[in-house]
């Protein structure tokens, strides 16, 4: 999981990235917690958690672009 000054250095594309990535993994976390499959469950919240921050910080970017 990456903190927010790993994050903040990253660039847009690979917030872009990043994001897409993490979108793909949550889908698969969920999938496996249907069917039964999922190991860890914990991971799914901090999946959420890191998408949050990097959405936070392409809000801020916005912000400061303007």
């Amino acid at each position: 999981m990456k903190k927010m000054a790993e994050i903040r250095e990253m660039t847009d594309p690979e917030l872009v990235n990043t994001l897409s990535e993490l979108s793909k993994e949550k889908f698969n976390l969920k999938v496996q917690a249907k069917t039964g499959q999922l190991q860890n469950g914990a991971r799914i919240k901090l999946v959420k958690l890191e998408v949050a921050r990097i959405k936070t910080e392409q809000t801020a970017r916005l912000k400061s672009a303007e």
